[in-house]
């Protein structure tokens, strides 16, 4: 095949072809006006190929490169002469076996089809890597013969680093430079898809324990210093024999396909949560995080990637639920546990919709005046299968879920409406959960509720725990201080419990401590239950506040809260919560004062809800009756 690209630039070429066609000898033609059109149209189509290629080639029938030229110095493929005599294989230095796209592209080669847009690399004299785009076309002779392939080519190696940068910012995360959740789910099917009979794949789902209170304390800029120092440990530990991903905020995943069985990745779990439970040097401050792992091990060739990460995500769950920094293996119970969860979920959201949920009320007794001075609503969720849903059950998860806010609005309106029917010296008090506090509409829901029953603001008690000032306690105080404006009264539940009770007590005027039920259940075991109550119904006292002992079950108990100076009782020696319904009686038994004074069991206004025996039973045989008297 003549070579028709030979030879060096292209204004060489033309001149020796001037040269021939202005031989005197061919005067009978217009040589010189054909010389010049050849010429312009020339230069046309290298103008034309510039702009499409930045190299030109041609190859004999064994596809050996017999001649190549540069259109553009961005070619990056040096000098044609290097190349001239090498065979593709050759040029590009692999084999089909190593690249199933040059496989195709042999293919269409010894089939003698055109291609186009092949893409490659070529290793250049320097060390570099050039990728090219070439395209071609297969030679024929007259006969019909195959004379080899001529055809074009482009540099792309900038258009491809900027995909391989593209490809890597979809495939890893941008804070830690880890694969992220889709490069990991990939990476985890293709180990499922090559794993052999009897290897075990394993999946770890690590989540950082109590991180957000990094974000909320120190800010997410430390925040994220910490993330990145949490991936550099991981890349330590496991090096090169897994991958680790971060799956999103202080979530990450391990892939690892190298250990023999549980027992192996029982020790990595424990080997991680070690490191990472080293404390970390953020500017200057020391920062300790604990790490909770779940673990999932591909069971059988059925099992998909999904369905690993959804078991090793449920595993953590369940370590999370337990003592931080722990881990743990999952079992199929558990799933059964959180579709049961997820059951109760939407059972919980067909509660609202159709009012399954009811009000119980448990009296608060003045301990001097012996009569009732509250009554606490309590919910219940009158479940159509399950009976009578106790709040332990579906509060908390009312409250992971948000359905907490339209409840506890419900909550308001309905003891609000129920307590306006009673006399006014006798107070509602309603639970407030701090998950309420998020919504901005609390007060004006606690103001509707108002309104709409005609309750006094005075006669309405919100019960919080220390767990709703520690959320954000200037916001929180300042919602409080909305409900005092309303004339609503601020108690605080669970005293005592906390880090900061006493902290909470001086930025808030409460109107009333109530004891944790923890300490009464310890007064006849230890003694230093009884100090406390003595303590808190001291500070109480001091500060003109009402303190409630909760939970009094025996009269032992009664006797030392009494005895310690608490304002109110409540609990289930006096009444357990009753429906609506037996209001009206227990009012009017503890307003009586016709009482007789010759039985011990007649003295107290809540003689119709225990019985004497009861009474009589649980005080020691040495304690004089008279000295349980209020």
């Amino acid at each position: 095949m003549p070579n028709l690209l030979s030879g060096d630039p292209v204004n060489k070429s033309l001149t020796d072809a001037l040269k021939a066609v202005r031989n005197p000898a061919n005067a009978s033609y217009d040589w010189e006006r054909i010389a010049l059109e050849l010429e312009t149209h020339c230069r046309r189509l290298l103008d034309v190929a510039s702009t499409a290629a930045d190299f030109v080639w041609e190859t004999d029938d064994q596809m050996r490169l017999t001649g190549g030229m540069p259109l553009a110095v961005s070619s990056g493929l040096g000098r044609t002469q290097a190349y001239i005599g090498k065979t593709t294989t050759e040029l590009l230095g692999r084999d089909a076996g190593s690249d199933p796209v040059f496989a195709a592209h042999l293919d269409d080669i010894a089939e003698r089809r055109p291609f186009r847009e092949f893409e490659y690399s070529t290793a250049l004299p320097d060390g570099s890597v050039a990728w090219s785009e070439s395209n071609g076309n297969p030679v024929f002779g007259e006969d019909g013969s195959f004379l080899g392939f001529r055809g074009t080519c482009r540099n792309i190696s900038k258009r491809k680093e900027n995909e391989m940068l593209i490809a890597r910012m979809a495939n890893h995360d941008s804070l830690t430079d880890l694969p992220n959740r889709v490069y990991f789910r990939q990476c985890l099917n293709e180990a499922l898809h090559r794993a052999r009979p009897g290897e075990t794949i394993s999946v770890l789902c690590l989540d950082l324990d109590r991180f957000k209170l990094v974000n909320d304390v120190l800010g997410h800029d430390t925040g994220d210093r910490l993330l990145k120092l949490v991936a550099e440990r991981l890349r330590d530990v496991l090096g090169g024999g897994a991958i680790v991903a971060r799956l999103g905020s202080d979530e990450f995943a391990i892939l690892a396909e190298r250990l023999s069985g549980p027992a192996q990745v029982s020790l990595l779990a424990e080997e991680i949560i070690d490191l990472i439970g080293i404390p970390y040097d953020l500017d200057g401050h020391e920062m300790a995080i604990t790490c909770s792992a779940g673990i999932a091990l591909a069971s059988s060739d059925r099992q998909t990637a999904d369905e690993l990460m959804k078991h090793a995500d449920i595993a953590l769950g369940h370590a999370k639920s337990g003592c931080a920094g722990s881990w743990t293996f999952f079992d199929p119970a558990m799933a059964s546990s959180l579709v049961a969860k997820q059951q109760l979920e939407l059972d919980l959201r067909v509660a609202l919709d159709k009012y399954q949920f009811e009000l119980m009320y448990q009296p608060l007794y003045n301990i001097g005046s012996r009569e009732i001075t509250a009554f606490e609503a309590l919910i219940r969720w009158r479940h159509p299968i399950r009976g009578l849903v106790g709040p332990d059950e579906f509060i908390p998860l009312a409250e992971q879920n948000g359905l907490i806010i339209p409840i506890g609005e419900w909550v308001v309106r309905q003891a609000c409406a129920e307590a306006a029917k009673w006399p006014r010296g006798v107070n509602i008090a309603v639970n407030l959960s701090p998950a309420q506090f998020k919504s901005r509409n609390l007060v004006s829901a606690v103001r509707h509720a108002l309104d709409a029953s005609g309750l006094q603001g005075a006669r309405l008690e919100l019960e919080i725990t220390e767990a709703v000032l520690m959320l954000n306690s200037e916001a929180t105080l300042a919602v409080l201080h909305e409900f005092r404006d309303a004339g609503v009264r601020i108690s605080m539940d669970d005293f005592g419990t906390g880090y900061s009770s006493l902290n909470y007590l001086r930025s808030f005027p409460f109107d009333k401590i109530k004891i944790d039920r923890s300490f009464i259940s310890d007064l006849t075991e230890t003694t230093g239950a009884s100090a406390i109550i003595r303590a808190i119904a001291g500070l109480g006292a001091s500060m003109s506040l009402i303190t409630t002992a909760e939970g009094v079950e025996t009269c032992e108990q009664l006797s030392i809260v009494r005895a310690a100076g608490c304002t109110e009782v409540q609990g289930y020696l006096f009444s357990k919560p009753v429906p609506p319904s037996e209001i009206p009686a227990l009012l009017t038994r503890s307003s009586d004062s016709a009482m007789a004074e010759s039985d011990f069991f007649s003295r107290f206004p809540w003689k119709y809800t225990v019985s004497p025996q009861l009474i009589r039973s649980c005080a020691p045989a040495e304690t004089p009756l008279d000295s349980l008297l209020i």
